[in-house]
Formats: structure tokens, sequence, C-alpha cells
């Protein structure tokens, strides 16, 4: 059997998985990852002043003035301990299927809770770009999270949030760096979630990797990179 350890996926993995098997398989099975990407400390530094902000009004029971300008009636998740969970990345919100034998697992930024008990996730999204984008990846994220939500026995609305901090180039820097933001409302839908997972598991099980995907940058690059060797 090609995956030995206990297979843990996050929406992260699901989406690798969707845009090539044959380098989810070697992420996953033998540690061989993509090149990372330039890192974004400043959008991880924008993540946690954001998770301190929205912690603040939360300790004091006080609406997220984004939320009351943008006339959503929900408050923000009132367990913090357990929002601290779900936000770490060693833990998140999780489920372990029986059939499976694996686990799927996201670390949420925060979660809404709506007045009939119902919970949503919303996600934090920092930009230099012009516009609040809507990506692919963003919608898996966003229904993998409402997948678990019920999964671990929490109603939903079966909707998602993205709370877009874009930056205002217009306004100059002068020692700060100011935002404009928004936040988008997204239909969620989980019924795929499971059938992607179950793929993304007996993918991990194959003792070979499968084909690059067409689409697969890297494959283009590696074929690339064959023409002189």
């Amino acid at each position: 059997m090609a995956n030995e350890k206990p297979i843990q996926l996050s929406p992260n993995s699901l989406n690798l998985f969707l845009e090539c098997p044959h380098c989810f398989w070697l992420d996953k099975n033998l540690g061989i990852k993509r090149p990372p990407p330039y890192p974004y400390a400043l959008n991880s530094a924008v993540d946690s002043l954001l998770k301190e902000e929205f912690d603040t009004y939360r300790a004091k029971n006080l609406p997220h003035p984004l939320l009351k300008e943008n006339g959503i009636k929900a408050r923000l998740f009132p367990n913090q301990k357990l929002l601290n969970q779900w936000r770490n990345n060693l833990a998140g919100i999780r489920y372990f299927d029986e059939v499976l034998q694996a686990t799927l697992f996201g670390a949420v930024d925060d979660v809404l809770e709506f007045s009939d008990s119902k919970i949503a996730p919303l996600d934090y999204k920092s930009t230099g770009s012009t516009a609040a984008n809507v990506y692919d990846r963003f919608q898996l994220q966003l229904d993998t999270y409402t997948f678990l939500m019920e999964k671990n026995g929490y109603k939903t609305p079966r909707k998602g949030y993205l709370a877009f901090y874009i930056v205002d180039k217009s306004r100059g820097f002068i020692d700060r760096l100011p935002f404009r933001k928004e936040i988008v409302e997204i239909e969620t839908n989980p019924s795929d979630i499971y059938a992607i997972f179950q793929d993304a598991v007996k993918c991990l099980r194959e003792p070979t990797p499968p084909e690059h995907s067409q689409d697969c940058l890297f494959k283009k690059w590696l074929d690339g990179a064959k023409k002189f060797n």
C-alpha cells in the first residue's frame, strides 16, 4: 500500500488533488512538494491582526462593524476556546470517516452564528488586487468548512462569507497601509465534498502515482526541461 501513515486532508489538499492528482500523490506519499510560492508574510500578518480585532469584539459581545455595515444579521461565534481549536492548523475542525479510515479537517479563520443557532464560516482575505476576486479554491474551502460543521453536528445556512481587505492604492502610503473592506456572501454546497475526499484517499492508496493533469503547469515545466537533457 502506498500510504501506511494516517491520511489527513485539508481543503488545500483537496484543491491540489483536483488540480493535479500526480502532484498530490507525490506531496502526500513521498513529501515531494511543488516549489513553494513567494512567502506571503504580509498576508499572514494581516490575518493575525484581524483575528485579534475580531476577538476583541467577540470578548465584548459587540457586533463587528463590517457585519453591521453589510446588513449581516449574525454575531461572532461566542465560544472562543472552541474557535481557537478550530483555527489551529494542527487541530482544526475535524471529521474522521470510519469507512475510509481517513480524516478531513480545516482551520477556519472565524465563524458566524445566526439567531436560529446555525453557524457559517468566515474567512479573511487580504489582497493587493483592485477587486474582491472569488476563486474556485475559495468556494472549495467554504464548501469543505460547511461539510465539516455539519458532520460535527451543527446546522448551517449553507452559506459562507469572505471578508476582503483590499489595499487602497489611491490613498498613498504615509506609514500606513489603507484598506478597502468588502464582505462577500457565498452559497455553499457540501454535497460533492465527500466524493472528492473519497477519490483523494483512493488516489493516495494506489501503489504508483496517476498521470499529471494536462493543465498542470509543473508538468509543462518538466516537459520543457526534458528537452535540454
